[in-house]
């Protein structure tokens, strides 16, 4: 397959106009533990503009680049850097510098269609390299742009990947910048309909900034070498959606399963039976919780930065199988229920006093069998720059290991796109899973 060539790169600043320089902003627990892992990768992929919509492919760039600029008034901690203080009890504080050194814009070109993204049953290498600041962690921040966009040609679409440092931003935080660039874009505006809220969110008691005990640069830069994967993008109509839903919910008894609950759950059963596992192997599938919604008040979803903790649902592989659908999706259903206002701030009270960083060797990558990433509730298909909503969503390499699960949207109203990436055979074992492949729509 063609190989992706870079024609420029450049730095977007806010505009001149708008100057933040003397403003920090401290990190909350949700965000440092972020730090030692992958940023954020995720891209739309979009027909290329045609003349009669008013677009040549060379102001399309320039269009880009001067509705960045403009979106990061808004969003202005991404044209930041990280910075750190050393305390004199040797421990590290980090912090967003809003200096405005901005982000990184890549103009590149491939020679391939978008038939060649999406055809092929498994996602082609290629998307990865259409992606910037490929295997850069949080921590690199300091000396790193905290958002980097890369716009590729194709021959006949254009691929917008954005790459964003996870420890300024969750997934919440990206859609609704990306919202955000296509809105300015489009509109021609520099107004936004939905301004983010940039204020940190702390307990009340939180000593700010939170000191870290970070003896040397060793544990943000150990790197996980995941095996040989495969990803491949399984797509279920609403229809198919309801189906798992009424299922779990009649077996189980729980009026209050999701849908989405209920589908992890069908994705959880056939992985486990086609890694033929042993019945009394323990598997465990951590479920990142939003908690803009639990907290008592609520964080309004324009909250700015991360605003997420792990639940992690636990059982063993023979009970997994034997319970059904609506055992499995009560599981998950439970893990979800039981994260209220009280866990999630107990669980930041006890973060404080024992700072514990995610890593992807040491945690997900070894000991769990299944961890979902992204959505199926962000607004991915409402981007549209000017020239057409998106044909569709793919992500990059970061964070990506055995058993990793990407969610998002599909084009239908109620349908979802899961990308799993797994080990070759498991993969092509869930190909061959009956039960499963019911559910799923070519």
């Amino acid at each position: 397959m063609a190989e992706v060539r870079y024609i420029s790169t450049c730095t977007i600043a806010p505009p001149a106009s708008h100057d933040e320089s003397t403003q920090r902003i401290e990190l909350t627990p949700w965000d440092l533990h972020m730090l030692p892992v992958d940023y954020i990768e995720k891209g739309l992929l979009f027909m290329k503009p045609t003349p009669q919509q008013g677009k040549e492919q060379r102001d399309v760039i320039n269009l880009l680049k001067t509705s960045l600029s403009r979106t990061l008034h808004h969003f202005f901690p991404f044209a930041g850097r990280l910075a750190t203080r050393l305390h004199d009890d040797n421990t590290t504080s980090f912090f967003i510098d809003c200096n405005g050194a901005g982000a990184e814009f890549i103009h590149a070109s491939a020679d391939i269609t978008m038939a060649s993204i999406l055809d092929p049953i498994y996602v082609p290498r290629i998307v990865h390299s259409l992606f910037p600041l490929n295997g850069v962690i949080n921590f690199q921040g300091k000396f790193q742009p905290l958002l980097a966009v890369q716009v590729t040609e194709l021959i006949d679409g254009i691929f917008i990947g954005c790459s964003v440092n996870h420890t300024v931003s969750d997934g919440t935080s990206f859609w609704h910048f990306f919202n955000s660039w296509s809105e300015i874009c489009r509109g021609g505006a520099d107004h936004i309909s939905r301004p983010p809220i940039l204020k940190r969110w702390f307990l009340d008691d939180t000593q700010c900034p939170i000191r870290l005990h970070v003896p040397n640069d060793e544990q943000f830069t150990r790197r996980y070498t995941p095996p040989l994967l495969e990803e491949r993008v399984f797509h279920f109509t609403p229809e198919k959606i309801a189906g798992l839903k009424a299922k779990a919910k009649a077996e189980s008894g729980r009026d209050r399963i999701s849908s989405l609950q209920a589908l992890l759950g069908h994705i959880w059963r056939s992985v486990t039976r086609v890694r033929c596992l042993h019945a009394d192997q323990e598997i465990s599938f951590p479920l990142p919780i939003g908690t803009r919604s639990k907290l008592h008040p609520p964080l309004p979803e324009e909250y700015f930065g991360n605003a997420i903790q792990m639940g992690v649902a636990t059982a063993k592989a023979g009970e997994l199988l034997e319970g059904g659908l609506g055992w499995a999706a009560g599981l998950l259903n439970e893990v979800v229920v039981s994260h209220t206002d009280a866990v999630a701030r107990e669980s930041l009270e006890s973060w404080v006093k024992n700072p514990k960083l995610l890593t992807v060797d040491g945690v997900i990558g070894a000991s769990y069998g299944l961890i979902t990433g992204s959505s199926p509730r962000f607004n991915v298909y409402g981007n549209d720059f000017g020239w057409g909503r998106p044909v569709a969503v793919r992500s990059g390499a970061a964070n990506k290991f055995d058993g990793k699960l990407t969610v998002f949207p599909g084009q239908e109203e109620g349908s979802v796109d899961v990308e799993a990436c797994l080990l070759p055979p498991t993969l092509r074992s869930m190909a061959d899973d009956a039960e499963f492949m019911h559910a799923v729509t070519s």
